[in-house]
């Protein structure tokens, strides 16, 4: 694969924004659903912030995020699932990528209001609201190209509110799921980093996937790999070790005859003409 890097084009990170993204999305979804009062809670990110006399706050904090090892991948180039009209075979173009980056966002969301009755009400509020959230972003999935454009995987321009019937559309899914990441203490230095007050809290974890950027090239790569032939008896032979290794000046094994009845139309996959027996 580093020929495809020595001679292909490479287009910006098509993930740059997720992680912002994921952000503004889990505040928006938490204003949109607002339904206590005519008047919404305020919104911010400064744990220091002092609100006004009768005013409510939400806090919403990306305080860490983390690699999610769970489903990492090994970092080879891959054909990116992008499909731009036509196959490698018919001149269309081919991309490869390397995994995404999979990453484990982790929120603090905390409330604030004049009287301790009200802030638990809003913390309330602020659980079921989430236990709502599916996904924070579900839209299909953004590429861009070398040449700048912003694509979805069936080589459409890019449209967030496009049909999303088709089966072979590439979606963007980012979960959430409330978890108890903070311990007490951690949190009280956290507030004492920030010079802000102590104030019950929740944590929630965002799941993201980071993908970097397109690799162009010409056409695609096959691999050939041999057969595996049978294993040789346990204890080896005199042309063997016992571990099965061939032993110097051997020669070659003879292909075995599986057991079974007689195969018809078998093609054999070796360095020669395929053959077909009846």
């Amino acid at each position: 694969m580093s020929s495809i890097l020595d001679s292909a084009v490479r287009g910006p990170m098509s993930g740059r924004n997720i992680i912002g993204e994921t952000t503004e999305s889990l505040q928006r979804f938490l204003l949109d659903g607002y339904d206590l009062n005519e008047q919404p809670p305020r919104l911010e990110e400064d744990l220091k912030f002092v609100p006004k006399d009768r005013e409510e706050v939400l806090y919403v904090y990306m305080y860490r995020l983390t690699h999610n090892p769970n489903l990492q991948n090994r970092k080879r180039l891959r054909v990116a699932p992008v499909f731009m009209g036509t196959t490698p075979e018919e001149g269309g173009e081919v991309y490869y990528h390397r995994p995404p980056l999979l990453l484990d966002l982790y929120y603090l969301i905390m409330v604030h209001s004049k009287f301790r009755s009200d802030a638990e009400r809003l913390m309330g509020w602020v659980l079921l609201r989430l236990n709502e959230a599916t996904h924070l972003v579900y839209r299909p999935r953004r590429f861009l190209l070398p040449d700048g454009r912003e694509v979805d995987s069936l080589g459409r321009t890019y449209d967030p509110n496009c049909d999303i019937s088709n089966d072979d559309l590439m979606m963007e899914k980012v979960s959430v799921a409330m978890v108890d990441d903070l311990t007490v203490g951690d949190a009280i230095n956290l507030f004492s980093l920030h010079e802000a007050p102590y104030r019950p809290f929740l944590t929630y974890r965002a799941r993201v996937a980071l993908d970097g950027p397109l690799v162009q090239s010409s056409g695609g790569t096959t691999i050939e790999m041999p057969r595996l032939e049978a294993a040789p008896p346990p204890g080896g032979s005199r042309d063997t070790t016992p571990s099965g290794r061939m032993r110097r000046g051997s020669p070659e094994p003879q292909k075995r005859t599986p057991p079974g009845p007689e195969s018809h139309f078998l093609r054999r996959n070796s360095g020669a003409e395929p053959e077909m027996e009846d």
